[in-house]
């Protein structure tokens, strides 16, 4: 028997033993003998043929979110390799495992001039945690395990492979095709913190009157959701989060303030984030979102930074305390101290400070909500999908129009990821395709896509896809014919003089039929509920357009828009 592999076999066998079970890519010549090796091997991985390698780096993405493991994305070369940057950067900005595999021009035509030439390392290299051309069919397993290696352990983020079509058909040692388990999940090599650290941020949190923990998505990408809850209950202490950071606490919590900051952040939020003596930062970068342009935490506050990435720690404040390590072990340990002073008793009363905020926050929205007007209030949107979702639903937003209201006012009944939104950098058209991601990670949870109409606009071709996969998605679209965030931003900083922002209203209903989505248009507030509990309650894939209010005449969670 001829156990011999070719370059391109050595890839799909490396991909399985790394434990891969899906892959998200796109066609091209460069990939002819990859995408062979993957038809005739015997393999445990199901490709998913997407429209665009943009949408399938946000597959992987979304897949790798609700997960815990890495997600895989493929294209090819040239035109294809530049699509996949920007789900990349992404996914490595927002501390997620996602490796992107672009087939290559032989290295043999190297400087040739040969069609779609590019240097794909140095494309790359600023976008990735670790980077590699590979240029020999030998070194294919090294990498792969390297890559693998470097998204999974410390701060997780991107990875990017090329594998050039020459040596996809070199023959590869089979003995060389072995995995290290560990590396399937992240993170993986979990490092604690100096336990001096965790004694000293335990001394400043108790001798504080007033503190405040804000939690980025560092919480959740540890799983560290029991520890701050167990931390938060004992102390009775407020918790609050970024965007990235929602899920850290269940939002039913007593604790739970919820965002605070720039964006999704309220009045009412922020109120604790000015009366603060001492703020506790937990896998937040402490960047200008969430201390909206660093207005608070003011000078003189006192700083505690928990991080697994030293580099972040100090950065932009003067820290009392840093502790340097991965966030479930450096809570468990913070709990241990505790444990070890005898000190369980509740302390900072912040869950009395919580439930008179959340009352005032939510007295406006529920008025909001309640509103009949035409167009719809995006309130009312949140509301209603509210009363028709289950608890672990997992609800994915693109960054404009949907993200600060869902950020704000949609209650999360579970600890853990299951809202998602590309806050890193914020490119649009991310959430119609990292649901399909999110689903194929965990199909068992009712998934559903917010959006704006000028986001639908740019992965729109990926509804086919989804028909093609079965998705029982549900997709909401909020339509108020413009780039709602640039106009809002046009009417708070420029003098409401709008340029360019405006487009023609399409009817996003009948596209997504002409797909094969069950769809509805709703204008009538009234119709809102029945429809989207048909669309949710629905077995296959729906789509709701929502003629909605547009953001520069709403009252939208950003507080540079209501100054």
């Amino acid at each position: 028997m001829d156990n011999r592999l070719n370059g391109a076999e050595a890839m799909v066998r490396m991909l399985e033993a790394q434990g891969v079970r899906h892959i998200f890519g796109l066609c091209g010549d460069t990939t002819l003998p990859f995408y062979d090796a993957m038809h005739l091997l015997d393999h445990k991985i199901e490709h998913v043929l997407t429209r665009d390698e943009r949408s399938a780096t946000y597959m992987a993405d979304g897949y790798s979110r609700v997960t815990g493991r890495p997600g895989v994305c493929e294209g090819p070369s040239g035109g294809g390799a530049t699509y996949i940057l920007p789900g990349l950067i992404e996914a490595s900005e927002s501390s997620y495992a996602v490796l992107g595999i672009t087939t290559d021009i032989s290295v043999a035509s190297y400087g040739k001039y040969p069609l779609t030439e590019v240097d794909q390392e140095a494309l790359m290299r600023p976008l990735t945690k670790w980077n590699t051309v590979i240029k020999r069919a030998d070194h294919i397993p090294r990498m792969v395990r390297a890559a693998f290696r470097a998204m999974t352990t410390g701060r997780s983020g991107a990875a990017h492979l090329g594998l050039p079509y020459d040596i996809q058909y070199d023959q590869v040692d089979p003995t060389e095709i072995w995995a290290d388990p560990a590396l399937a999940t992240y993170p993986a090599y979990r490092t604690g913190p100096d336990p001096a650290a965790v004694e000293a941020a335990v001394d400043a949190i108790l001798s504080a009157k007033t503190p405040l923990i804000v939690c980025g998505g560092g919480v959740v990408v540890s799983g560290a959701m029991a520890a701050l809850d167990r931390l938060a209950t004992r102390l009775d202490v407020a918790v609050a989060t970024s965007i990235s950071g929602q899920g850290s606490l269940a939002d039913s919590h007593p604790n739970a303030l919820g965002v605070v900051g720039s964006n999704g952040g309220t009045d009412q939020t922020w109120e604790m984030m000015e009366a603060a003596d001492l703020v506790v930062f937990m896998g937040c970068r402490a960047g200008s979102t969430t201390t909206s342009r660093w207005e608070a935490p003011s000078p003189g506050t006192r700083i505690v930074h928990f991080d697994v990435d030293p580099m972040v720690i100090g950065a932009n404040l003067p820290t009392e305390v840093g502790v340097v390590g991965d966030l479930r072990l450096a809570l468990e340990m913070v709990n241990a101290e505790l444990d070890r002073r005898d000190h369980g008793a509740s302390t900072f009363g912040g869950a009395a400070a919580v439930a008179d905020i959340k009352r005032r926050k939510f007295e406006i929205f529920d008025h909001i909500a309640a509103e009949t007007d035409h167009p719809i209030r995006p309130e009312r949107v949140i509301a209603a999908l509210m009363k028709v979702l289950p608890p672990d639903a997992t609800v994915v937003s693109d960054p404009g129009t949907s993200c600060p209201y869902a950020s704000a006012y949609y209650r999360q009944a579970l600890a853990g990821r299951y809202f998602i939104t590309n806050r890193a950098h914020g490119a649009l058209g991310y959430s119609l395709s990292a649901s399909l991601g999110a689903w194929y990670g965990r199909p068992q949870s009712k998934t559903v896509a917010l959006m704006g109409d000028g986001s639908f606009g740019f992965t729109v071709g990926e509804l086919e896809t989804v028909c093609r996969a079965r998705a029982p998605i549900t997709f909401v679209v909020f339509s108020n014919a413009n780039f709602g965030w640039i106009k809002a931003s046009q009417m708070a900083d420029k003098g409401s003089r709008y340029y360019n922002v405006d487009f023609n209203r399409v009817d996003q209903a009948a596209v997504a039929s002409a797909y094969g989505l069950k769809s509805w248009r709703v204008e009538d507030p009234a119709e809102l509920d029945r429809v989207l509990a048909e669309a949710v309650a629905h077995d296959g894939p729906t789509l709701v357009d929502v003629v909605t209010q547009p953001l520069e005449e709403a009252n939208a969670p950003v507080r540079r828009w209501m100054g």
